[in-house]
């Protein structure tokens, strides 16, 4: 008689609890529904957008969904139309919707209209890839690209209204001018070596077919035609055109770049301790005059790895998040391309989705990067604009 009804209470707990589960996506969604909407009013510029799935500017746009931060007009941002720079057509069709057709009034208007700017991509899009014609692995002509003399005039409108500033990889590098570079540089007390990076799941040029050409053959050019890579590593790339391959194992004790946050990288921003990252970085000197690090980048070089960065004047250990935020101004420059991660924007549509990340990546894949956006971008992004909302507030 008592098992009898342990059983049927046990039986009823489970029909409930497996309820609850399959509800649960739904209070998820009503609760963020629920949530007031809060005005902040980004200008964001993405001069890369290849298609109009927005993915160098999608993490971003999940932060300020998430968040329910609004537009103006009381709307949430939406990707496709949302920012300023390259808006892809159909066919080989493209409007170009950037700073660079406003006037010195129509910029200042601008700063005076926005509370914030996010620079997410200013690398722009080039023939090959655009038109299709030829090798996309090559270098090619622009077609729309680098940063602008008006984007540096919008850039310095905000700084001098103390607003906020977060830009990243790539503002710093081609097709940038160096001219206009230098100005960006001065302004932010930024100061970039030239030197780019990435990593690649294997140099063997008979498996990887991604590995670009033009990083092949400026090696071969370099070093009388050898390209003895095949396993995984870290390509470096200067602007004047010099290669250097960490390759795993001969000079890399870990294969991975690595970004370690500082204890307020992780109490304040929430970022992890350490965390692998596989794509697009830059290095840049340290500022500690006006700037401080937060997190840092760490390549794990052995012995060989050493003298090959200390031959070529690269630093094993740089800052990978730096930030100024001072009663003059509020600036943020990741160096890396912290915005363009493979997710979801619906799963920004259910609050407290965090809490159950894990079951979105597989950390095991070195090339993965969900777990970045999950673990460092998510929290780091929503701070800053949550930060920045709450002291505007207060003011």
């Amino acid at each position: 008689m008592a098992l009898s009804f342990l059983g049927k209470y046990k039986t009823s707990f489970f029909r409930v609890l497996l309820f609850a589960v399959l509800l649960l996506p739904l209070w998820m969604f009503l609760i963020w529904w629920l949530t007031p909407k809060r005005k902040l009013e980004i200008a964001i510029l993405d001069k890369t957008v290849l298609t109009d799935k927005g993915r160098e500017h999608i993490s971003l746009d999940w932060v300020l969904n998430q968040e329910r931060f609004a537009k103006s007009n009381n709307q949430l941002y939406e990707k496709q139309r949302d920012y300023y720079g390259f808006f892809p057509g159909k066919g080989e069709k493209f409007q170009l919707k950037g700073l660079e057709r406003f006037s010195l009034t129509q910029l200042e208007q601008l700063s005076n209209d926005v509370d914030a700017t996010y620079f997410t991509d200013t690398y722009g899009i080039f023939k090959n890839e655009w038109y299709k014609q030829g090798d996309a692995k090559e270098r090619s002509g622009i077609v729309y690209g680098g940063m602008s003399r008006q984007d540096i005039g919008f850039l310095k409108q905000m700084q001098s209204k103390h607003k906020l500033i977060i830009t990243e990889f790539n503002c710093l590098g081609s097709p940038t001018l160096p001219i206009i570079r230098n100005e960006f540089e001065n302004m932010f007390d930024i100061k970039w070596t030239g030197w780019i990076g990435r990593y690649f799941d294997s140099f063997d040029t008979t498996v990887n077919k991604e590995l670009p050409h033009w990083l092949i053959n400026n090696y071969k050019a370099r070093h009388n035609g050898a390209w003895p890579f095949h396993k995984s590593g870290i390509a470096l790339v200067h602007s004047d055109d010099r290669i250097v391959i960490l390759e795993n194992e001969t000079h890399l004790r870990n294969e991975l770049p690595h970004i370690y946050a500082s204890g307020e990288g992780q109490k304040h921003y929430g970022m992890p301790k350490k965390i692998k990252y596989s794509f697009w970085f830059d290095v840049i000197e340290p500022n500690t005059s006006y700037n401080h690090t937060v997190a840092t980048f760490e390549l794990d070089v052995n012995e060989n790895g050493k003298e090959e960065l200390r031959r070529n004047n690269i630093p094993s250990s740089f800052p990978a998040v730096t930030v100024h935020v001072n009663n003059d101004y509020r600036f943020f420059y990741f160096s890396a391309d912290f915005c363009d991660n493979p997710v979801e924007l619906s799963s920004s549509y259910f609050k407290g989705v965090s809490y159950v990340s894990w079951l979105m990546y597989n950390t095991s894949d070195p090339q993965e990067r969900k777990s970045f956006f999950w673990q460092l971008y998510r929290p780091l992004v929503t701070t800053i604009f949550n930060d920045y909302y709450n002291s505007r507030k207060v003011n």
